[in-house]
C-alpha cells in the first residue's frame, strides 16, 4: 500500500483528508494506495477531498458527518467555506436547562 504522509485519512470511513503541509496545484500525493492530484492550493491543516462528493452529500471527517456539500466536490479539491456548510445548529445549553439560540 502506498502512502506518503502528505495527505492524512483520520478514518477509513472519511471523505475528506487532511493536508498535513501546504500542497500546491497540480501536486499529486497518495492517500494509501490512492493518488490525488491537487485541483488547487490545499493549506497545511485543511480538508482535501479524497473522492467524488455530490452537493448536498454529508462531508466527513474522523468518522463524523461535519457539514453538507454545496455544491460537488471533486477528488483533490480543498473542502472548505466556499463548498461546505456546517450542519451544526447556532444553539447552546445552559445549566439552568434552558435553550438558547443564538440570533445571526
Amino acid at each position: 500500500m502506498e502512502h506518503d504522509n502528505r495527505i492524512i485519512r483520520l478514518d477509513p470511513s472519511d471523505n475528506v483528508g487532511v493536508a498535513a503541509r501546504s500542497l500546491r496545484p497540480g501536486e499529486a500525493a497518495y492517500c494509501h494506495d490512492r493518488p490525488i492530484a491537487m485541483r488547487g492550493a490545499v493549506p497545511t491543516g485543511h480538508k482535501v477531498a479524497l473522492e467524488p462528493i455530490p452537493a448536498g452529500a454529508k462531508v466527513v471527517k474522523f468518522a463524523a458527518p461535519i457539514g453538507s456539500a454545496t455544491c460537488d466536490i471533486a477528488p483533490g479539491e480543498h473542502v472548505h467555506l466556499h463548498n461546505l456548510k456546517s450542519d451544526y445548529l447556532p444553539t447552546y445549553t445552559l445549566d439552568d436547562g434552558h435553550t438558547y439560540v443564538a440570533e445571526a
